[in-house]
């Protein structure tokens, strides 16, 4: 099955050189995501807000591969401050509650310092 490349349409994807998802087979790779708003290249200063958008872009970036939160294997997550990982609990569980993927919380610089979460999901399509 040939690969396919999933954008969203950020000007990082082309200045970096990735893209949003991979799609390869049955498998979806979800590349870090931030919560950056790509139709305005806006980011919120809330961590809250900043893991909804997030989880936005990955769900726009599942939908346009076939798959959805449901698919969602694994998951990781990467803040620079660990203590602010419990304020996105209320977001996380609203897509992870039952889907509860394998998942791990990285404490991790990130390339912007106006960025507080990253996350990375794997999902596997027609396995739920």
């Amino acid at each position: 099955m040939p690969r396919r490349l999933i954008s969203s349409g950020s000007t990082f994807e082309q200045q970096i050189g990735y893209s949003r998802a991979v799609v390869s087979g049955d498998w979806v790779f979800v590349s870090g995501t931030t919560g950056f708003d790509y139709s305005t290249m806006t980011i919120s200063e809330d961590v809250e807000a900043q893991t909804r958008q997030a989880l936005k872009n990955i769900g726009a970036a599942l939908a346009e591969a076939g798959a959805s939160f449901a698919d969602v294997v694994r998951v990781h997550y990467l803040l620079p401050n660990g203590d602010d990982f419990e304020k996105t609990w209320p977001a996380l569980q609203e897509v992870f509650s039952e889907v509860r993927p394998a998942a791990t919380m990285f404490v991790a610089g990130l390339s912007g310092p106006e960025m507080k979460i990253e996350i990375e999901v794997t999902a596997h399509v027609g396995q739920a």
